[in-house]
């Protein structure tokens, strides 16, 4: 009787013992959140190594932290790609996607995707067509205004001549510019190279362009060998390079410092570099005196935007309900300002 006994007690210690594992096996792990219900957020990423982006998606990935389960893909800067991982994330089904373009003319494909399995969606950063957003009444668009930073980077080219005359080094009375441009089709790249030379335009200035548009796909290393062949054919010509954005302005110093300008050394000869994103890097070089000024895209802010709107759709709410954000007159959009930056 005993032994029987000592049996049975021996079968329920097993027992709860294999109770008490089948219990932690969906224990979060320290560091962890349970998942529990929380809502699946999937987002697209047009390529993780661009610095702006970084930015955005970690400001995104924090935000969400312990309020969603996050699945996130780097597209690699190929369409097709996001394509396949678009088809992914619905099949898992995420309750909101948050998409980064790599191409913003094929949105549509996106939207029709997203809009026959009922999946609310939030296009960010590159913008595609109002139209197409429109089209599908859980769409919207949460981004800049392309144009405003073109208009601020002209804004600040005026300033920059009436503040140093001796940036005329021809004394011609005109500014002798180069200009790098993110994309060929991108709309945020074309609105940026158009308007910050029709805004210094306005401002009274008068521009004049060096060479072809060097095109670099935002990226560093491109624009840095191209800055390294204008240099090379236009010595003495440049008087101010433009860049739709840091990356690329900070390709262009490093082509500049490579034969002695902007080394931030005192007498050095200097030729004026403007950006836009306001990424620690630009902030080092305009605090080294190596580069003159950017202008702040906030992407913190646009990663807090994204996540709030995504939450809201996650829970069965309208986007923007509750939060401190309003559209614009398009009914889709919200937008982030952008800010002028120089160092001081």
């Amino acid at each position: 009787m005993k032994k029987k006994f000592l049996a049975m007690l021996m079968a329920s210690v097993m027992v709860l013992g294999l109770a008490a594992c089948g219990g932690s096996k969906d224990a979060p792990a320290e560091g962890d959140t349970a998942s529990g219900d929380l809502p699946t957020v999937g987002v697209l990423i047009y390529k993780y190594d661009d610095t702006y982006i970084s930015t955005v998606r970690n400001s995104l990935q924090a935000a969400l932290d312990g309020k969603a389960i996050v699945e996130m893909q780097d597209g690699k800067g190929d369409q097709a790609t996001q394509n396949d991982q678009l088809d992914v994330m619905i099949s898992k089904g995420v309750d909101v996607l948050c998409v980064n373009m790599v191409d913003a003319k094929a949105a549509s494909g996106v939207v029709e995707k997203a809009s026959a399995a009922g999946i609310p969606t939030i296009f960010f950063n590159r913008e595609p067509d109002t139209e197409v957003i429109k089209s599908y009444d859980k769409a919207c668009f949460i981004g800049t205004n392309a144009i405003d930073a073109g208009k601020m980077q002209g804004d600040i080219i005026k300033d920059l001549w009436d503040a140093h005359p001796e940036y005329d080094l021809n004394g011609d009375g005109k500014v002798q510019y180069v200009m790098f441009q993110g994309e060929p089709d991108n709309p945020e790249a074309i609105a940026r190279t158009q308007y910050s030379v029709e805004q210094a335009t306005a401002n009274g200035l008068t521009m004049e362009q060096v060479g072809e548009t060097q095109v670099c796909n935002w990226d560093t290393e491109t624009a840095q060998k191209a800055m390294e062949a204008m240099l090379a054919a236009n010595e003495g010509k440049i008087e101010l390079v433009i860049a739709n954005n840091d990356g690329m302005a900070i390709g262009c110093v490093a082509a500049l410092s490579n034969i002695g300008y902007n080394t931030g050394a005192e007498g050095a000869p200097f030729i004026p570099v403007i950006g836009v994103d306001a990424t620690d890097a630009a902030k080092d070089a305009i605090a080294k005196g190596q580069m003159s000024a950017t202008v702040l895209q906030d992407g913190d802010a646009m990663g807090k935007a994204i996540a709030a709107a995504a939450l809201n759709a996650a829970n069965g709410a309208e986007f923007l309900d509750g939060t401190e954000y309003t559209y614009d007159e398009t009914g889709i959009a919200v937008r982030i300002p952008y800010a002028p930056y120089t160092g001081e």
